[in-house]
């Protein structure tokens, strides 16, 4: 696995990273529009953004003059940055899917709307898994396309998370 991909997993290893890469799709923030939006310390905020910039998965996408001060405008890049692939070992991807499933929990808990859960682990061709492969990553390139800012009128807020792989044969 290339230490850049090992680098995004290891830094998207924290509930409120996945969060910030959520809110800072489709749109630049600041550290205090962040800190606001998802009630944590400004502190605390660009702590976390330094660190995903640090990993490649933001973008400074602007700055802006606040009292005196110089402010920069984070964006993630969702289009440019293969978040995880296939040719790891599962231990490389242990905290990633550790926070991914702790948010999982978070915003179900939320979770208000009826929407749809499943859960599959079956045997079937590799043409129907390829299809299902391509079905889910449609599905996130799509959301994240359309992904408006918080609040925006005639939108919801809405959660997609999707863990698709191969299992191992046991022995």
């Amino acid at each position: 696995m290339s230490e850049t991909r090992l680098g995004h997993m290891r830094a998207t290893a924290h509930p409120l990273r996945l969060q910030m890469l959520s809110l800072l799709t489709n749109q630049a923030l600041s550290a205090a529009d962040v800190a606001r939006e998802l009630d944590i310390t400004h502190a605390n905020a660009s702590y976390h953004l330094r660190t995903l910039a640090d990993a490649g998965l933001l973008v400074v996408a602007g700055e802006e003059k606040i009292r005196g001060g110089v402010a920069k405008r984070y964006q993630h890049p969702w289009n440019e940055t293969k978040m995880v692939g296939v040719d790891a070992p599962a231990e490389d991807y242990a905290g990633y899917v550790g926070a991914m499933a702790g948010e999982l929990i978070r915003r179900y808990g939320d979770q208000r709307r009826p929407g749809t859960l499943v859960d599959a682990e079956l045997w079937v061709t590799p043409e129907v898994w390829r299809q299902v492969r391509d079905l889910v990553i449609d599905a996130s390139k799509l959301i994240h396309a359309q992904a408006q800012p918080p609040r925006t009128e005639g939108t919801m807020h809405v959660n997609l998370t999707a863990a698709a792989f191969v299992m191992e044969d046991e022995a």
